[in-house]
């Protein structure tokens, strides 16, 4: 990113970038910032919406503000130590699990995904990557009191870290757990509790955040709007559904050129062999890529990380619960902005694609490749102050 900065021109749609620590603070960083410098406000007369951020990030990045160091070195410096305690995290828990190789590809697929790049720059991904697998590691042992610990938390993090306590009260009950599971199950929702009380004090509201949130996002003609809206750029091209009506017909006849190429391959995958088949599907699933971008990307991460922990429920166990839980979150909202982003941050995709590429090696060197050129184009783009997720 640094790198990037200085040699890359000024974006016609960006910013201008500079070089400096400023270059890991855009989007919600610079909202972050307006937290930790002048508070939490909620006033939706002047669009006032601080209050849909949790308030975690912001109090250490004060805390650590107070040794002297300016805003962007200090969020730099929690997010990046936080993301590396949920690395190491993640592979010794997946080695005790599974395997070595389990938590080798766990560990590549967390560090490699493009949306890593979040757990390098001024969010919230490092730390909820860390204290929500903590919280389910420690659940997962039955060290209640940590359990509620860590995951008070990460509800102090961000909205979605709800799932843990809901998957918490979920296995306790079928497990048939004593009650202290039941108790540490509650508590893991501390952060949120206590934020709530905070809104309700502060503003008379304990429910501000949720507010804001759904203020935050452009409004909706029906629940779904969003992901319907994507799945259609796939198929028929942004332009064409953009316009509501054909004025790109080459990106739907490539898009069907693709179906019966992949059919074919199917069909033949006898005669072929194994080998050439799964070039085949490579060299399609290329194509699809630079026809349709962004959208499918996203599609895939989120459909993909919702099939991967069915496919692999009964290894996961726990780990499939909070996944569900999850997504039942993010769907709910009916809204896809950021939701990849969101998913990236659900522990279990990576662990669930860590075993899917240690049963398939052979996939997995292209599927690194291609994410870490996906990584370097979001983090050019996030330098230059360009919308990254």
């Amino acid at each position: 990113m640094m790198i990037s900065v200085l040699v890359s021109p000024a974006p016609p749609e960006g910013i201008a970038p500079t070089f400096g620590w400023g270059t890991f603070a855009a989007w919600d960083s610079d909202l972050y910032r307006n937290i930790v410098i002048n508070g939490y406000s909620y006033d939706f007369s002047r669009n006032e919406y601080l209050v849909a951020f949790f308030p975690l990030l912001p109090l250490l990045i004060k805390a650590v503000m107070f040794l002297g160091l300016p805003f962007e070195i200090a969020g730099f410096l929690i997010n990046n130590l936080a993301f590396l305690g949920a690395v190491l995290l993640v592979y010794n828990w997946v080695k005790e699990l599974y395997s070595i190789k389990a938590a080798r590809w766990a560990t590549a697929v967390l560090v490699w995904c493009p949306y890593s790049l979040f757990g390098t720059v001024i969010y919230t991904e490092g730390l909820f990557l860390l204290f929500s697998t903590a919280a389910l590691r420690a659940f997962q042992k039955k060290q209640h009191f940590w359990a509620a610990i860590w995951g008070a938390l990460a509800t102090a993090t961000r909205l979605p870290g709800l799932a843990i306590m809901f998957t918490f009260l979920i296995v306790s009950w079928r497990e048939k757990r004593s009650l202290i599971a039941y108790i540490a199950s509650l508590c893991s929702g501390g952060g949120l509790f206590l934020y709530s009380l905070y809104c309700g004090m502060k503003f008379g509201e304990p429910l501000a955040f949720l507010k804001a949130q759904k203020a935050w996002q452009p409004a909706q003609d029906f629940w779904g709007q969003d992901w319907l809206k994507m799945f259609m750029q796939v198929l028929v091209g942004s332009r064409n559904w953009k316009a509501g009506k054909i004025v790109d017909p080459l990106h739907i006849i490539i898009v069907l050129l693709i179906c019966l190429g992949a059919y074919l391959l199917w069909r033949s995958h006898l005669k072929l062999g194994q080998n050439k088949t799964q070039f085949g599907y490579c060299i399609l699933a290329i194509i699809l890529w630079l026809l349709a971008g962004s959208p499918l990307i996203n599609t895939v991460t989120i459909l993909g990380g919702v099939y991967l922990i069915w496919h692999f429920r009964a290894q996961l166990n726990l780990l499939a619960t909070y996944g569900f839980c999850s997504f039942g979150i993010i769907f709910s909202s009916g809204r896809a902005t950021s939701a990849e982003r969101y998913t990236y941050a659900i522990i279990s995709v990576s662990i669930a694609l860590g075993l899917l590429l240690e049963q398939y090696p052979r996939w997995g060197y292209p599927v690194l490749i291609l994410f870490g050129f996906l990584l370097a184009s979001l983090a050019v783009r996030f330098s230059q102050q360009l919308w990254a997720g």
